[in-house]
């Protein structure tokens, strides 16, 4: 089947986001970690490439993105979306903005959209500035991301240092007017030569209207909220049919782990929810660029099969800072995610085929030790964290992706009782 449209995340529970959203259409939807190594085949209409270059060198990226966006391509894809984080997570020198550029000269688009909103999780935009709940950015609890701090709560200020070409607004007024509108005035900034533009959303009902103007555009971003009206638009163009429901996959039988390496404050949230409940493991950098992951690896083959423990990295800013400053930023970092790694290799090995996974670069490192190189998109936990199905070392597993501030409180909880219930 020819894909319609053709996504890269920049991050693995970005990917998951989007395909969760995406499905939630009805139509096929496919998730892959990873550029694939085989040409196309048995392809989805919208196809989802997960990528691990949120915080890579610029060029890495950049050259990551291409690879997929040419697998794609070759899928049959036509037009592509580049989904990034919907606190737009990133730094002056990018990778949004040079990701953007790059697929934008290798599609032949003159113009692009920026939005990462997402209302459902508290994520707005309004005159250009970006809301995590009521709160501006820059007073969130993003001003302390350990890799990412945003200092900055307006997309043109932040988007303009990451691209070669201007920068614009198509603002909530607008929006409000309805599609044709919103085309109007991306027009007029393109005949103003004005390449990247910033769409405002405070709403559901924002991003439908932004999707309907824009459904014709080679290249759409944002957060996967924009991309959840699309599947409807595009399948309609095509004459897509929707698939009947497939056929009921095998349960996934416990035991599972929680493994968390999100920082954030609702990550710390769920972790102190879910910790006095089960048997828990923090990790500590320094003490792992000292003795290595050994502790915590005998911790885990002493933790019965009947529990579900949590292992985790997740401390306040103070803490990760005083890391960082021991070790340096990448290396306290790598540093937990290849212990996550390993321990989760030893989690399967020992039988557990359940994994909650906490935090984008986290999910990425697991994911990638597990060999897994895609995934089938299951039942919604949170908004934007859905479960997700593969195979790892021959057996199969049940894995939910979680970026660092989706779900509430009690997310760990809630996700393993969602999926006992399958």
């Amino acid at each position: 089947m020819s894909t319609l449209l053709g996504c890269i995340a920049d991050d693995f529970t970005g990917a998951t986001d989007l395909a969760g959203l995406l499905a939630r259409s009805g139509y096929p939807v496919s998730l892959r970690i990873g550029v694939p190594d085989a040409p196309p085949a048995e392809t989805a209409p919208f196809e989802v490439i997960a990528l691990k270059c949120r915080t890579a060198p610029v060029a890495e990226a950049v050259a990551e993105c291409r690879a997929a966006w040419r697998w794609l391509q070759a899928a049959g894809a036509r037009q592509a979306f580049w989904k990034y984080c919907s606190t737009f997570d990133s730094t002056a020198e990018g990778n949004i903005g040079p990701v953007a550029e790059a697929l934008m000269q290798d599609l032949g688009a003159l113009q692009t959209i920026y939005c990462p909103a997402f209302p459902e999780n508290g994520r707005s935009i309004y005159m250009g500035h970006l809301f995590v709940g009521r709160q501006p950015l820059h007073e969130s609890p993003m001003k302390d991301h350990p890799l990412t701090p945003m200092r900055d709560s307006s997309l043109l200020r932040l988007l303009e240092p990451q691209v070669t070409r201007p920068v614009g607004l198509v603002d909530r007024l607008t929006v409000a007017r309805g599609a044709d509108a919103v085309r109007e005035a991306m027009e007029a900034l393109a005949r103003e030569g004005v390449a990247h533009v910033v769409t405002d959303a405070v709403a559901d009902a924002d991003l439908r209207v932004i999707a309907e103007a824009c459904r014709d555009m080679p290249l759409l971003t944002g957060g996967s909220a924009v991309a959840s009206p699309l599947p409807d638009l595009l399948a309609a163009r095509a004459g897509l049919s929707r698939a009947p429901a497939g056929a009921r996959r095998d349960r996934i039988e416990p035991p599972a782990i929680v493994l968390s390496g999100s920082c954030s404050a609702m990550t710390r949230a769920q972790v102190a929810a879910y910790a006095p409940h089960a048997p828990h493991h923090r990790l500590d950098p320094v003490n792992l660029a000292a003795h290595g992951p050994g502790e915590a690896l005998d911790w885990l083959s002493r933790v019965p099969l009947s529990d579900t423990p949590l292992i985790y990295a997740t401390a306040d800013p103070d803490a990760v800072a005083a890391a960082q400053a021991k070790l340096g930023v990448a290396a306290a970092g790598q540093l937990v995610e290849d212990a996550l790694a390993e321990l989760a290799i030893a989690a399967r090995e020992a039988g557990r085929r359940r994994f909650v996974v906490a935090g984008g670069e986290t999910s990425g490192s697991v994911t990638r030790a597990l060999g897994v190189t895609r995934l089938d998109i299951g039942a919604e936990i949170a908004p934007g964290v859905p479960w997700t199905y593969a195979e790892s070392g021959g057996a199969a597993i049940a894995l939910t992706l979680k970026s660092g501030n989706f779900g509430g409180p009690g997310f760990f909880a809630e996700a393993l009782a969602k999926l006992e219930a399958e």
